[in-house]
């Protein structure tokens, strides 16, 4: 089955709670030859294998991406 969207739970930055970024699956593939997702600014990039391990990609120079707490699947739609 392949996943379309997940969302991204990343620690909110008050401590408390979550901060959710959803990602779409792009035409690209990571180092790790699994698919990656961005969200809709392309900012927030993340490959992501069948088994839901992530390792986020940096977009840009000097950036340091943070790492989710989950992964989580969405249906389509």
């Amino acid at each position: 089955m392949t996943v379309r969207r997940y969302e991204l739970a990343f620690p909110a930055a008050s401590g408390t709670g979550e901060d959710i970024v959803v990602v779409d699956r792009t035409d690209a593939s990571g180092p790790g030859g699994h698919p990656v997702y961005a969200d809709a600014s392309g900012i927030v990039r993340a490959e992501i294998s069948d088994q839901g391990e992530v390792r986020m990609m940096p977009s840009g120079g000097h950036q340091a991406p943070a790492h989710p707490l989950e992964a989580r699947p969405l249906p389509d739609g």
